[in-house]
């Protein structure tokens, strides 16, 4: 295995870093107070081909592999995990599940434009009640002629005012449980759909949070993706995307702490000396430092299976557990090497603190990864290839295949 970048890989990390150093980092303290973000950034991020960065370029996007993705949420997350947050939802849950179920009618009509970063797309999973246990959710959609109904709510979902396109997951037999759930392919402007925002968020408070609501909204049939029965199968498959695209920006939020804490020790003096000279202090930095090289190993190699086209919930699942622990505890250990001024925002680590609890808890808790990593050492969980897999990469235009 590989462990350096291509050279277009290395520009794509040099452009990154230079667009967050430049249009996020000086304005992200007023975007984080105010709970929005300049809108230019969404095409700012589509001039420079990140809204699909992954996608075949026979479906608008920038035709590289699964770990330039890794590279993009990194560098982004560096500058602040709301904008890596909106490139998950958009890229990692909705097109590549898009490209890994979708028909090629669906592909045409709302992949490319997202992968253009013409339109928004994202994601309609958890529910009031219906969280890790994805088999409670309420929310059901009902055959009636060439349309199904739709009728519950969503919540927690990101990009919820902003989005044009979602995923949404609904009962369509509930007498089958988890195998009666199905997919579908909503539009921000089919009648019945209303979403609202959630105030008062701990982190990630630049960035669009809330709930979305579906009162008797018709849904054309057309819009089913995959076949009815499948959407469990298919939720499970994108939060394989999904949780990728979370432990490569928490490599991002790692960086940052060590960043940020690496000017300060060579700012602060303690007892005659810069506080870095302390060994407590370095005890601290070293940690971090070795939680982000793990962390990418672990994404990196998860990166590579699907690369591959290979089955790789379990890498996943570590990455994602291994890799949001790290940055927790990278950002808890920043705030306190900055001592009381850690507890201000005049420095960014107390948003690093807030920000890096959500994908603690999103996508999978650290308790459900840990459950599912001991399920596989006990040989209680064994993942069978799905029917449909993303396309390995590199792409090959019209012969594009799904393995499985």
């Amino acid at each position: 295995m590989n462990f350096e970048f291509t050279d277009e890989q290395e520009m794509l990390r040099q452009t990154l870093r230079q667009f967050v150093d430049n249009e996020i980092m000086p304005y992200i303290a007023k975007w984080d107070q105010e709970g929005s973000f300049d809108p230019k950034i969404w095409k700012q991020l589509a001039d420079l081909g990140l809204m699909g960065v992954c996608i075949p370029e026979e479906y608008g996007g920038s035709g590289m592999d699964y770990n330039a993705l890794a590279i993009v949420c990194e560098e982004l997350e560096r500058g602040d995990t709301t904008f890596r947050t909106a490139v998950s939802v958009h890229t990692g849950l909705n097109s590549l599940t898009l490209l890994q179920w979708g028909n090629e009618e669906q592909k045409q009509k709302y992949l490319t434009p997202q992968a253009k970063g013409e339109k928004i797309g994202a994601y309609g999973l958890t529910e009031p009640g219906a969280g890790s246990d994805v088999a409670s959710l309420q929310t059901t959609a009902v055959k009636d002629g060439d349309h199904y109904i739709l009728n519950g709510q969503k919540t927690w979902i990101s990009l919820c005012d902003k989005a044009d396109h979602f995923l949404v997951f609904a009962y369509t037999d509930k007498s089958k449980k988890h195998k009666g759930i199905s997919a579908f392919i909503v539009e921000r402007t089919m009648p019945g759909f209303s979403s609202k925002a959630i105030k008062g968020k701990l982190g990630i408070r630049a960035g669009n949070t809330g709930e979305i609501f579906f009162e008797d909204m018709k849904v054309p049939k057309e819009n089913l993706l995959g076949e009815e029965g499948e959407g469990f199968k298919i939720a499970m498959s994108a939060l394989d995307n999904g949780r990728f695209t979370v432990a490569a920006g928490a490599c991002g939020l790692i960086e940052a702490c060590l960043e940020a804490s690496v000017n300060y020790c060579h700012e602060r003096q303690t007892f005659g000396k810069e506080i870095g000279k302390h060994q407590l202090v370095q005890q601290m930095l070293a940690k971090m430092e070795a939680g982000l090289q793990m962390s990418r190993l672990l994404v990196y190699r998860a990166g590579e299976m699907k690369n591959q086209g290979k089955r790789n919930t379990r890498e996943t699942s570590l990455a994602k557990w291994q890799a949001c622990d790290f940055a927790n505890k990278a950002a808890d250990d920043a705030v306190q090497i900055h001592g009381a001024y850690g507890y201000s925002s005049e420095y960014p680590v107390e948003r690093y603190l807030r920000n890096s609890k959500a994908p603690v808890i999103y996508e999978g808790t650290r308790e459900i990864h840990t459950i599912m990593q001991a399920e596989y050492v006990l040989g209680y969980r064994q993942d069978k290839p799905l029917n449909k897999m993303l396309p390995a990469w590199p792409y090959e235009g019209d012969e594009i295949i799904q393995r499985g």
